[in-house]
């Protein structure tokens, strides 16, 4: 990977990342507009639950940690944190929770990849796309577990500020990001391509009720609906009929 010819490598981690998050924004928007009935993740519970149990938990703990993780740990400016935690100390600090959430979440896909290419009703009732995108998503758990050993040799935390420099020259359209990341080690840049292809294919995938689970967050300040009998106006001498006991 860093063999790569200049312009690709530029062309990866310079224009991609913005092509991957119009589509992941837009096409999201999009499909909520004119698919609302496909925007679900159907659930397959009812074919066989137990497995569904142990590999959904596992595989929703760990994905919604290293999401986060990924995201507050990249885009938090170093000057932040710099005062009560080196570089270092934060990058040993993913390393082991970033580790052991990666290992629940890739033992959690692997069942759920499992029980749906194997089990011959849940392998009827799925889409082709259903197995690719969770195919896509055990490949890059996979990438993102074989760095650990490599950033292992990077205890300094080198390597996570230039990552993170990276991220926040991205979001704040700031030129010249990747030519901080030309000589990383192949397994970063094949870890970073894939995880932005994953945004490009969200939208056209099962994936896209992820965006529910974060607008679900909003009934937390939701005000309590108020409901109220309904009483009826009967002209005089008609009385409201009673309610009939259960015999």
């Amino acid at each position: 990977m860093s063999n790569f010819p200049t312009y690709l490598h530029h062309f990866l981690f310079g224009v991609y990342p913005y092509i991957c998050l119009s589509i992941f924004f837009l096409g999201s928007l999009i499909r909520f507009d004119r698919d609302q009935y496909t925007w679900k993740s159907d659930s397959s519970q009812l074919l066989r639950k137990r497995s569904l149990r142990w590999g959904s938990n596992l595989f929703h703990i760990g994905i919604l940690f290293l999401f986060f993780g990924h995201f507050f740990g990249l885009l938090t400016p170093h000057f932040f944190y710099e005062g009560f935690l080196s570089a270092g100390n934060k990058q040993m600090l993913a390393i082991v929770s970033g580790g052991t959430a990666g290992i629940l979440c890739f033992i959690g896909l692997s069942l759920l990849l499992h029980r749906r290419v194997f089990d011959p009703r849940i392998r009827l009732t799925s889409h082709r796309t259903d197995i690719a995108i969770l195919v896509i998503l055990w490949v890059q758990l996979l990438l993102g577990l074989l760095t650990l050993p490599v950033s292992l040799k990077h205890s300094d935390g080198s390597v996570m500020l230039i990552l993170a420099d990276w991220a926040q020259r991205i979001v704040t359209f700031r030129a010249s990001g990747a030519e901080g990341l030309l000589n990383l080690d192949w397994q970063y840049k094949i870890h970073l391509v894939l995880g932005m292809t994953i945004f490009l294919l969200l939208p056209f995938s099962r994936l896209v009720h992820v965006w529910s689970g974060f607008g679900s967050l909003a009934y937390v300040w939701r005000p309590y609906q108020v409901v109220r009998a309904r009483r009826l106006n009967l002209p005089s001498g008609h009385n409201a009929p009673s309610k009939r006991q259960p015999k």
